[in-house]
């Protein structure tokens, strides 16, 4: 399995066997580099591809659900111009969604975020602040940053969350003794749809209606008009393929709250 560890160990077996040849038979030091560039650059894409597990384990989608159940999933609201529009349309649609809300966001907008809870939706821990840098945080600022929005959901709904999304779909190492330390549960996606980013309309919705199936889990934002009118085609797209909407405790089988 391709992962941190294992990649660790073939990569220091590797070093110490291209160390002896450099030794003892005169061998270029290019190939030493050459492998400490491969290991880094597999570290790099593992630490930033959730689905690859690469650090700690996500569920990123069911393949072995037998219901035609897939999971929509917010992040980085509660948003006030954007999550009730959201709301709004799941209701209209008879579906569940997920949001995975950022703690001061939550602080902001509290009457939002019970709103999310009270129309059956599942809220999960995206960190206090998103901050751009969190994947270079220390383990013990990890921990305060999930542990202040675990205070947070619980002073305002008495929920304590038990799922975590990664900011920006980043592990590594220290986020993964955070996540250990505080009993967590994370989840990743298999279908990004990039709309935060330059695509239109079109593209985001076909990046996420093709060859989609059930058990898998779609990663939206609450946060644009765009993803709002995505919203309602693909609600519209899932209905034409017998496909349900769902949360990801009901999808996985696991405990939205500890």
């Amino acid at each position: 399995m391709l992962n941190f560890r294992s990649v660790n160990i073939a990569t220091g077996i590797i070093l110490l066997i291209l160390l002896g040849f450099y030794l003892f038979f005169n061998i270029t030091l290019w190939c030493v580099i050459l492998a400490c560039i491969i290991w880094l650059l597999i570290t790099m894409l593992g630490s930033g591809l959730i689905h690859w597990n690469y650090h700690l384990k996500a569920l990123n989608y069911n393949a072995n659900i037998k219901t035609n159940h897939v999971a929509i999933t917010f992040d980085d609201g509660p948003n006030s111009n954007f999550t009730p529009k959201v709301l709004s349309l799941l209701e209209k649609h008879h579906a569940k969604a997920t949001f995975f809300c950022v703690g001061k966001h939550i602080e902001s907008h509290p009457d939002i975020f019970k709103t999310i809870i009270d129309h059956g939706h599942t809220v999960g821990n995206h960190t206090y602040s998103h901050a751009n840098t969190f994947g270079f945080f220390s383990t013990s600022k990890v921990m305060a940053e999930l542990q202040k929005t675990n205070n947070i959901v619980k002073n305002i709904s008495g929920l304590q969350l038990n799922l975590y999304r990664p900011a920006f779909g980043v592990t590594n190492p220290r986020i993964k003794q955070a996540v250990k330390k505080l009993n967590l549960t994370t989840i990743g996606w298999n279908k990004r749809s990039l709309d935060t980013t330059k695509l239109n309309e079109e593209q985001v919705l076909k990046r996420i209606t093709t060859n989609i199936k059930k058990g898998d889990v779609i990663l939206l934002h609450d946060t644009s008009e765009k993803t709002i009118r995505v919203l309602e085609r693909l609600l519209l797209f899932l209905q034409e393929k017998n496909l349900q909407s769902v949360t990801v405790n009901d999808l996985f089988n696991v405990k939205s709250y500890a």
